[in-house]
């Protein structure tokens, strides 16, 4: 059957008008998401992958599941965004593996001194060129994309999403886990509180505040870059943290 014309740019006209709609809710998300990319990738890019998605979830977005469309359409423009970094720049297993020596000379050190280690003892740790372990940590930053606050929507429609947004669902405040979801927040909540102040605020102001990189760095009175590697160097203390009380407890 040949689909009537009249129809079809009816439904064209509303989809660019949705997507005018809801183009501010896909910047929003390319600033939040900038705080984990290197310089080199551009917004724009961002955005173009961004408005995929969101072409993509009013096509999909089906009422009757009980959930809000901002909500949805913030699950596919970010899916989008990060299948279209994946594709941009392909991290190597050589990188991680140097990402993941870099997280364990983080905590290896903080254990020893009971304190925040700097990148200059971490530098002498692995016998490496401070510029060097920067560069690392530069390269960390695409692996940070899905850090603390990782939320994906599968092909099937259902909603997937990390030990962070479970705590926020009701439904999984069932009585047997309530006491595994309190300890994991508090394990979070004292990693988090032993961050360096600087790295402690930015992850604040992202993961409580929703601020995007450029807020951030507006209060911190700092460049988008510093703020971005000070992220990047949080995430590497607390996920060195979290793996090693996990191996503790188990």
């Amino acid at each position: 059957m040949i689909a009537n014309p009249y129809e079809a740019a009816n439904r064209g006209a509303w989809r660019e008008e949705q997507i005018e709609n809801y183009l501010p809710l896909v910047k929003r998300i390319s600033g939040r998401l900038a705080i984990s990319l290197p310089q080199h990738v551009d917004e724009d890019d961002l955005i173009g992958y961004g408005v995929f998605g969101l072409m993509d979830a009013l096509e999909r977005f089906d009422i009757g599941r009980g959930v809000k469309f901002e909500t949805y359409a913030t699950l596919r423009i970010r899916g989008a965004m990060i299948d279209g970094l994946r594709t941009m720049d392909w991290v190597p297993h050589s990188a991680r593996q140097k990402v993941k020596r870099v997280q364990e000379a983080f905590t290896e050190i903080e254990a020893q001194q009971g304190r925040p280690a700097r990148n200059e003892e971490v530098a002498v740790f692995l016998q490496m060129e401070l510029r060097d372990l920067e560069a690392v940590i530069h390269q960390g930053q695409m692996l940070n994309i899905t850090s603390l606050d990782e939320m994906a929507a599968g092909e099937d429609g259902e909603f997937h999403s990390s030990p962070k947004t479970q705590l926020k669902d009701p439904l999984a405040q069932e009585a047997y886990q309530e006491v595994e979801l309190k300890e994991q927040k508090k394990i979070m909540a004292d990693a988090v509180e032993k961050l360096p102040e600087k790295e402690k605020l930015v992850v604040a102001l992202y993961y409580q505040e929703d601020l995007t990189l450029k807020e951030i760095a507006v209060i911190m009175k700092l460049s988008e870059s510093r703020i971005s590697q000070l992220h990047s160097q949080a995430i590497l203390r607390l996920r060195g943290r979290l793996s090693r009380q996990k191996k503790n407890l188990f």
